[in-house]
């Protein structure tokens, strides 16, 4: 696996987020060597979401108002309904994301997380998948979706649901391990 020593991702999330969405690529993240850190416009703590229930609770990290894009290497967008519905009525939550990029970073979002890329109107031209009750939103936003375990687009990394988890948290780390994206665009 790539190493991924000093390099810092943020996961951006709302309450509501799928947990295992968060906890999984979180882990492969950090036993990669990478730092990871919460932002959310949330303060203090966010809820998760398992399957039907509400879960555990995680610390924020760090407030979107106070968030810098410069900071990070890299960022994750986990799923849940709720979740991205909530972000990308934020306007400061779009910006953040739509700030990856304009600096070709890479960007990992899956099941529901996409739709606040549409919100950030950065999906035209881009090949992504995402849990299949988006796909229409996605391609109205300019998205050529497919039905795929993941799909890389030039530091884009997307997935459909937690059963793609293994595929995609690969994908993440080994997007991460290679930087800026040239084609990463806005």
């Amino acid at each position: 696996m790539q190493k991924l020593n000093g390099k810092r991702v943020a996961i951006l999330v709302e309450d509501g987020f799928e947990q295992i969405e968060l906890t999984s690529p979180k882990q492969a993240l950090e036993e990669a060597g990478a730092k990871t850190d919460i932002i959310s416009p949330k303060r203090d703590k966010v809820e998760g979401w398992e399957h039907t229930e509400w879960g555990q609770e995680f610390p924020v990290d760090v407030v979107i108002d106070q968030a810098n894009p410069n900071d990070y290497d890299a960022l994750l967008l986990p799923g849940g309904v709720m979740n991205p519905d909530k972000l990308r009525t934020s306007k400061p939550a779009v910006q953040f994301v739509r700030s990856f990029f304009e600096q070709q970073k890479p960007v990992a979002a899956i099941c529901h997380g996409p739709w606040i890329l549409a919100e950030a109107d950065v999906l035209k031209g881009r090949k992504v998948t995402s849990y299949h009750s988006i796909q229409t939103d996605l391609k109205n936003a300019g998205a050529n979706w497919v039905d795929q375990e993941v799909v890389v687009d030039q530091g884009l990394v997307t997935s459909r649901s937690p059963d793609d988890l293994p595929a995609f948290n690969r994908k993440v780390v080994e997007e991460v391990a290679e930087g800026q994206h040239a084609r990463q665009r806005v």
